[in-house]
């Protein structure tokens, strides 16, 4: 059974963590030089093989005891948190074009780069944090795969104009102190 509410969180943190970093912006570049759909389903394939191993590494967490378990997420999500507030907001990824704008070409390349950018991210250790914290894996796994899937699309198709908008400091900020305070809650439920 699916639990929209931590279905919900789990999709308000990994979003807010994901929009400032890299990969959108890589996603962005991809998708203002080959069609959008291709870009998206290399991209959304790559998040879902991420999010896959996530959850698996988390739910292998829940099999140690539980106050053990909520100190080391809590201290990851501080660990998270500072690493979202001290990494720097511009960072720009090289994107490799596909010398054709073939389907498997376009994708090929949205997955790989997403496959090799992602590997061992913020988010893929958040997301397995989770897993660990609340022992559902298919509420955790949904809301991180719609989180990482809305923040591709929004790179995609409309990344420079929310950046217009909103600042990345801001959205960056706003994740941390999310991330801050599952962390202090996290270490509070370890010692109560």
């Amino acid at each position: 059974m699916i639990s929209f509410s931590v279905m919900a969180l789990v999709f308000g943190v990994v979003f807010l963590a994901e929009l400032p970093d890299k990969t959108a912006l890589a996603g962005l570049v991809l998708g203002t030089r080959y069609r959008a759909s291709y870009v998206f389903a290399g991209v959304a394939a790559a998040f879902t093989v991420h999010v896959v191993l996530a959850v698996a590494a988390g739910s292998v967490l829940t099999l140690l005891p539980q106050q053990l378990v909520h100190a080391l997420t809590g201290v990851l999500f501080l660990g998270g948190a500072a690493m979202l507030l001290l990494k720097g907001a511009g960072e720009e990824e090289d994107v490799k074009q596909p010398e054709d704008q073939s389907f498997w070409k376009v994708s090929g390349a949205g997955f790989m780069l997403i496959l090799v950018a992602e590997f061992g991210d913020l988010t893929q250790i958040m997301t397995a944090n989770m897993a660990a914290r609340y022992d559902d894996p298919l509420s955790v796994g949904l809301g991180a795969v719609l989180a990482l899937w809305a923040v591709a699309g929004i790179g995609i198709v409309g990344g420079k104009a929310l950046m217009k908008r909103v600042p990345l400091v801001l959205i960056t900020r706003i994740a941390a102190l999310l991330m801050l305070g599952l962390g202090v809650w996290s270490l509070y439920e370890a010692i109560a």
